[in-house]
């Protein structure tokens, strides 16, 4: 099957702006004849439902958190960017494209990219008018800061809460149309399979978390805002609950699963600190404006207190080695350069698996009250972690999986290979490449929702001849009996391991086999093991409790099926990328100075992979990546 990206002809600033015209429309009045699933309530989610709402569509939100506030976006905390250019310090949309591309290590589809940095400067604007309060100067314009893999000022903040603020805004929006009845929201209830009538996704299949009960929904179209599927390596940064369950089950469906290889590993959170933990905490990208990263020069010294370390004594390494981008590198080098001195023997703390983030030269500078005013509440939270005060001494870091760049692929409308799947934010492939520039995560989720879905989707409606199904329909049936098929053979199962300790190994030989630095050797053995812990998992997993009812056991035990499934293909990914690019670091492909070395020649494409059976090799689909208006060249932060 080709793969069509309906990438519109033009001029890359002026293909957005005319295609919005070549695209069809629904009028009003026949807009509130079509029905809407939009799975997930995060920024992309929440967004999308509402104006689609607002347009006039009838619209079923679905989550299966207790409200649409509990989405994980609320957990991003260090900005959204926007080619505003408000610092006056040479931003603008081409720049942000631009550095977008060559973050992403020239591994994504130029003409998403250039639209999302278009699309960023409206943003902003109607954040602000849905009251989000937005970080201030003196004067009372809006601030900005710089993020990882830029040298201007365009990241807009709420101090180290923007997901929040963000999502309150997206929220209050959802919450008006969920008043005047043109959005019905199902809180607690999981998507747990899509149905397909005659090629085109018209439905899904749910399950109230709350007491058991299967629904059938229908629709003329399915829109997935689902979020990643970090959680693969058990301990990540991501929520408990995050999990790649929709997406996946979106796949087996006939939707191409693309570059699911590409892994970001933040290099800012709190190290691991022992077994117990079920998740790890992100301290934000924005710390480094001010926070100076280091360790010791000498072994020697890893034991001692950093305050003893004297200054000459200390290796600030990305200063050092990345001089024009120092502590705001872009995060897989970051990440992988605190690794090589980790792996040197250099790392500080208990595990030795830790760099010093350091504001003490900023305190200095600016003085504690402004520290407290740019980042008081990610303070505060380090220290309820780890009991440690970070305006005394240093905080430490280390790297961990915390976004992913891979999801189902999507043409230029935001539609997978399925007919009426339209896919937005973490949960598609498409704007981020290899590896994700910090604060453009919040960008993209709110670039779908707002201001690309209302267009796409409008066209798909106006030329389709597909009509919105009865629930009654066979395929409805099909799907319903697979939930409950998967539901029974889990609950019937009995064995004597728990779902979390089939997790936790799964998770520990993925971060081990393809995490921060994967090898042919080490992707092999992955392969080898994962179907021998899938079949073990099928015979021996214990979920207690029935369906019919509340069971967090069985809802955990179907994501962790899932990731079963996910992991092979990960890494089936990873071993045919025989290549280094951006997060997706194989140790064979590097320069003399360790940064990754792509291969352009062989693999400037976009994988796309199409299911073909539980334990069989998924069949490849590529899409070539063409860039008309930037040279692809080893990136370079020096």
């Amino acid at each position: 099957m080709s793969l069509n990206s309906n990438i519109p002809s033009g001029p890359l600033a002026q293909k957005w702006d005319q295609h919005k015209f070549d695209l069809k429309l629904v009028n009003p009045a026949n807009k509130r004849k079509f029905e809407v699933i939009v799975v997930g309530s995060g920024l992309a989610g929440a967004s999308s439902a509402a104006t689609l709402a607002e347009l006039g569509y009838r619209v079923k939100c679905f989550c299966y958190q207790d409200s649409p506030r509990r989405a994980h976006s609320i957990a991003a905390q260090g900005g959204i960017n926007a080619a505003k250019n408000y610092q006056n310090d040479g931003d603008s949309v081409y720049r942000l494209f631009y550095d977008t591309i060559k973050g992403g290590d020239f591994r994504s589809r130029e003409a998403n990219v250039y639209r999302l940095a278009q699309v960023s400067v409206n943003i902003i604007d109607q954040c602000v008018a849905q009251g989000v309060p937005f970080a201030r100067e003196y004067g009372g314009l809006l601030d900005n800061r710089s993020f990882g893999g830029a040298q201007v000022s365009r990241t807009f903040y709420a101090r180290g809460q923007t997901g929040q603020q963000l999502l309150l805004g997206a929220y209050s929006a959802l919450s008006r149309q969920i008043g005047l009845g043109t959005v019905q929201m199902y809180p607690r209830t999981e998507m747990l399979d899509l149905v397909i009538v005659d090629g085109h996704a018209k439905g899904i299949i749910t399950r109230d978390l709350t007491n058991g009960k299967i629904e059938r929904h229908a629709a003329d179209a399915v829109i997935l805002a689902t979020g990643g599927y970090g959680n693969v390596f058990f301990l990540s940064t991501n929520a408990v609950g995050c999990n790649v369950t929709a997406s996946y089950r979106a796949h087996k469906r006939g939707a191409f699963f693309a570059n699911p290889c590409y892994t970001q590993i933040h290099p800012t959170c709190i190290p691991v600190s022992g077994d117990h933990q079920s998740k790890l905490t992100l301290m934000s990208e924005s710390l480094r404006n001010d926070g100076r990263v280091w360790v010791p020069k000498k072994k020697e010294d890893c034991r001692k207190r950093a305050a003893d370390i004297a200054e000459a004594d200390r290796d600030y390494y990305l200063e050092r080695k990345y001089p024009s981008f120092g502590n705001l590198a872009p995060r897989d080098i970051s990440s992988r350069a605190a690794k090589e001195v980790c792996d040197e023997g250099r790392g500080v703390g208990p595990s030795g698996l830790g760099v010093y983030l350091d504001f003490g030269d900023a305190i200095k500078r600016l003085g504690e009250n402004k520290i407290r005013e740019r980042y008081g509440n990610l303070f505060d939270m380090y220290e309820c972690i780890t009991g440690e005060n970070a305006y005394r001494q240093p905080m430490r870091i280390f790297p961990a999986v915390h976004y992913t760049m891979g999801g189902l692929w999507v043409d230029y409308h935001l539609m997978s290979n399925l007919p009426g799947l339209f896919v937005l934010g973490e949960a598609n492939f498409s704007d981020h490449g290899a590896n994700r520039l910090g604060a453009s995560a919040l960008m993209q989720g709110l670039a779908d929702g707002y201001f690309v879905i209302p267009y796409t989707i409008a066209n798909y409606f106006a030329t389709s001849k597909q009509k919105c199904p009865s629930t009654d329909h066979p395929s409805f049936k099909q799907a319903e009996e697979n939930v409950t098929g998967i539901a029974s053979r889990l609950l019937g199962i009995k064995g004597k391991r728990t779902v979390r300790s089939f997790h936790r190994e799964l998770g520990k030989l993925v971060w081990e086999k393809c995490g921060m630095a994967r090898s042919k050797e080490s992707l092999e053995a992955a392969l080898k093991r994962i179907p021998e812990l899938r079949e073990e998992f099928w015979q021996n997993v214990n979920v207690p409790g029935s369906g019919q009812s509340l069971n967090q056991s069985l809802e955990y035990a179907g994501r962790v099926a899932d990731f079963m499934e996910f992991a092979e293909l990960l890494c089936t990914d990873a071993l045919n990328r025989d290549e280094s690019c951006g997060g997706h670091f194989r140790v064979e492909h590097q320069t003399e100075d360790g940064e990754a070395l792509r291969h352009d020649d062989k693999f400037a494409h976009v994988s796309a992979w199409e299911f073909k059976g539980v334990g069989n090799k998924p069949e490849l689909h590529k899409e070539e990546l063409v860039y008309e208006n930037v040279h692809m060249s080893t990136r370079s932060y020096k």
